[in-house]
């Protein structure tokens, strides 16, 4: 008897090669479309829709020679992916809606509708890749970046668990971007010439400050720019040991305290909340050589720090902190004691190169100290671990 597989078609080509894989490979497969947002408000009118991605998922199908139908879980994507974006951004911080949806609705809700479907697997088009070890006698899985390094897609994973792991099949993980759409081309799908999607998962696209603005509101506030020459400088600009003290810890993670630094008033901005550490776009105050750069929020005062130009030292600094509550094991078996050092790669956003750094386990979290101070550290975004090719662990940055 066949094994069957669900898989989350979208409209593009990397789900749609990873479902003529899976037939190939023997599975039954069905196609299973997920229309989760109905909601134009501050979409880039250049973009598609859900009905052009159902059109083309559903041309696939036929193509394939599947079966295909729709669900929708745009209630289930509101309350657990976008309703949380807007709690986050109106507390100053930056979601990933991303990492959100695939530990939330690809691999949750999608997932419970997989299983009323009668499969024993979902799979997804991700470029990651996944096997499996036995560690005292049982199975653990292991989530692995996939061999596209261009393409890797394993960081937006970093929050799924062992049992959605279990359950998952990633058909594409193993190629190259260029490889899937020469099969496609090769197969005649109508999406081998499709666009990536870009934006938000599921929605698209956005003009964020419109987009947020459906439930936050505008506040006039001050742009204060900070002088380069402020006192940045930390006296931990060396890679820690072993015997750091936890007050060490905490001066290497903690913000820089920008209200305290010299600064200027030289503009306004529509609300602090719209903003995000690093942003460059949206600031809209000329007359400077270098453009300028977003370095501190602060929505409770509602002020905007910048600082001229992308080395600025204010976008820099040598650690974060994840609270204990935040922290996620993938690999349950590896998770740290308390008061355990470890040396991991970590990476705080999607294709930044892996970084080396330091995992200090505290009983109030985990400090996370690099080897290289790093750019635009952002609370609100998530930090994921490897060991090597494997992700071991992630968790949301506080601070």
């Amino acid at each position: 008897m066949k094994k069957r597989v669900v898989i989350g078609l979208s409209g593009g080509v990397d789900s749609s090669v990873a479902a003529w894989i899976l037939k190939e490979q023997g599975y039954e497969v069905i196609g299973l479309f997920m229309k989760n947002w109905h909601d134009t408000t501050g979409l880039l009118q250049s973009d598609c829709h859900w009905e052009d991605d159902v059109m083309f998922a559903a041309l696939v199908a036929k193509k394939i020679g599947i079966p295909f139908q729709m669900v929708d879980l745009s209630e289930p994507y509101r309350r657990r992916v976008v309703d949380y974006m807007f709690a986050e951004y109106e507390k100053g911080r930056t979601p990933n809606p991303d990492v959100l949806c695939n530990r939330e609705i690809k691999f949750d809700s999608f997932a419970e509708e997989a299983r009323k479907h009668g499969g024993h697997f979902i799979a997804t088009g991700h470029y990651c890749r996944k096997d499996k070890i036995i560690s005292d006698g049982k199975i653990i899985y292991r989530l692995l970046a996939g061999k596209d390094e261009n393409k890797d897609q394993s960081y937006f994973l970093c929050q799924i668990n062992q049992k959605q792991l279990s359950e998952a099949l990633f058909p594409i993980g193993e190629l190259t971007k260029p490889e899937v759409r020469r099969i496609a081309e090769k197969l005649g799908l109508p999406t081998a010439r499709r666009k990536d999607s870009q934006g938000i998962c599921f929605i698209g696209k956005v003009h964020l400050p419109v987009f947020l603005q459906q439930k936050l509101q505008s506040r006039s506030g001050q742009v204060i720019e900070i002088e380069r020459d402020s006192d940045f400088s930390s006296s931990h600009k060396r890679y820690p040991d072993e015997n750091v003290s936890d007050n060490d810890l905490n001066k290497m993670t903690v913000p820089h305290p920008l209200g305290e630094l010299p600064g200027k008033t030289i503009g306004n901005h529509n609300g602090a909340h719209f903003f995000t550490i690093g942003q460059r776009k949206g600031i809209n105050i000329g007359g400077y050589k270098e453009p300028l750069f977003v370095i501190g929020i602060d929505v409770k005062k509602n002020l905007l720090y910048v600082g001229e130009g992308q080395s600025h030292p204010g976008l820099y600094r040598k650690g974060l902190f994840i609270r204990d509550d935040e922290i996620h094991w993938i690999r349950t078996d590896l998770a740290m004691d308390y008061d355990e050092n470890r040396e991991y790669m970590v990476r705080i956003r999607y294709r930044q190169p892996l970084q080396k750094a330091k995992l200090f386990r505290r009983h109030d979290g985990i400090y996370i100290i690099f080897n290289k101070l790093q750019r635009g550290i952002a609370p609100g975004q998530f930090a994921a671990w490897y060991d090597g090719d494997e992700v071991i662990g992630s968790g949301v940055i506080d601070a």
